[in-house]
């Protein structure tokens, strides 16, 4: 149990290699073939980007339910944004800034107004989707993809040094990012004091309206990058995507071992936790085994760590 305290990246990590070694030994030979791998840590992308988002929220100890939503509309932006003949990396920071200013209106509205994050975010959840919905016209917009969709698609011949989709490292980067912040900056230690205890923070002189409305923010922006991801794997703006993703990126956070009661995190944990979701569901789809049988082994995985983490709190407290 050290251990995992110290490294809770380890415990999501063994679920993964052990998940992967179970589907390797009874699927297809072809779900252990290299192109695969791949593909998986593509399909990773979206839900790690906007799981180190989340993991910034849940150490507060606040929670984002906007994020689907969010992503859903950043898609919309950089669609309609290139549909009006934007350069790619215009389009691409649009929707960022999208995503940004999404969340900047979370965190403001969690502390102005003293709304429970919970409420709020499951206001605007619904309120960006009806935004997205309305810039779209209710209806998906084509646009060139302009280069974007190399984002997470197959290396192209000749390109298989770089291993993985330039995606899939961006996804890297910003994890590396969010986890050197945390562990060497002021900005991180007050994240994470302020999600242990509020009230001692706020005493040690943390301006913890100001951290939590710049970390929503980060979450926003997070959110739009995953955006843009999500426009590169369809190649269209839907304002009706990414219905639900807030569950598995939360769920990635949690399996991860993030505490909804805050002050505890990993970023590395939270990738591992969206990686594991990937396998078990790649896995399955070799297998044959329907989707709602994926959804409820993932249910039980989560509700497994969460009980794992009860379990290891309420130990603690007894030392």
């Amino acid at each position: 149990m050290k251990y995992l305290r110290k490294y809770p990246f380890l415990g999501p990590l063994v679920a993964v290699v052990v998940v992967y070694v179970i589907f390797a030994s009874v699927a297809p030979g072809s779900f252990t073939r290299a192109e695969n791998l791949t593909t998986m840590a593509g399909q990773t992308v979206v839900v790690g980007i906007a799981a180190s988002g989340m993991t910034l929220v849940m150490l507060l100890g606040g929670i984002d339910l906007s994020v689907g939503s969010n992503v859903a509309l950043s898609t919309v932006v950089c669609a309609l944004c290139m549909r009006a003949g934007a350069p790619a990396i215009l389009a691409a920071a649009a929707a960022m800034a999208s995503g940004l200013l999404a969340g900047l209106v979370n965190g403001a509205l969690v502390t102005t107004l003293r709304i429970t994050p919970f409420i709020v975010t499951l206001g605007t959840m619904r309120a960006l989707r009806g935004l997205a919905k309305g810039l779209a016209d209710e209806q998906k917009i084509d646009a060139p993809s302009s280069g974007l969709d190399a984002l997470v698609a197959p290396l192209p011949p000749g390109y298989g040094w770089a291993l993985f989709p330039p995606g899939v490292w961006i996804m890297l980067a910003t994890s590396g990012l969010v986890a050197a912040m945390l562990v060497y900056t002021k900005g991180g230690r007050h994240i994470v004091a302020i999600g242990s205890n509020e009230a001692t923070a706020r005493l040690c002189g943390v301006r913890v309206e100001r951290v939590k409305w710049l970390v929503y923010g980060l979450a926003g922006l997070f959110a739009g990058l995953a955006g843009v991801m999500e426009f590169s794997t369809l190649t269209v703006g839907d304002p009706t995507d990414s219905v639900g993703l807030e569950l598995e990126v939360i769920a990635a956070v949690v399996i991860g071992g993030g505490s909804l009661a805050g002050g505890e995190g990993s970023v590395a944990g939270a990738l591992f936790g969206a990686l594991l979701m990937t396998v078990i569901r790649t896995g399955s789809t070799y297998l044959g085994i329907d989707n709602w049988v994926q959804d409820i082994v993932t249910g039980g995985i989560v509700v497994t760590a969460v009980a794992l983490d009860r379990a290891r709190r309420a130990g603690e407290t007894r030392r």
